[in-house]
């Protein structure tokens, strides 16, 4: 079957997104729920997310708060997420709290 995507040594597909132009955000960690200023683009189906502390997140809408019921994420890990497609309703915010004493950062990079 054909693809657009790359293609490794053997033709088979390697599934890769590309990075959104203007698609790159971050998002201060702290004691307290933060999240985009900025909604991701209605075409954005994956965000990948880089924390510099760990953190707890939640996607959602623009009133989108994070807890420590959330999901974990420890610091440094790579991590893609998924916020759309397959018929799912878009979720355009994403929401961090830390959970470390630190303060820190998430790095956030739309693909499609």
């Amino acid at each position: 079957m054909p693809t657009l995507m790359p293609t490794d040594d053997n033709n088979n597909a390697i599934p890769a997104l590309r990075l959104k132009d203007g698609g790159a955000h971050t998002i201060a960690a702290t004691a307290t729920s933060s999240r985009n200023t900025t909604a991701f683009a209605a075409d954005t189906q994956i965000i990948s997310i880089c924390p510099t502390v760990s953190v707890f997140v939640r996607c959602g809408s623009s009133g989108v708060t994070a807890t420590t019921n959330d999901h974990y994420i420890p610091a440094g890990l790579y991590y893609d997420i998924a916020i759309g497609g397959d018929g799912q309703k878009q979720t355009t915010y994403l929401a961090v709290l830390r959970a470390e004493p630190t303060d820190g950062f998430v790095y956030i990079s739309e693909k499609n």
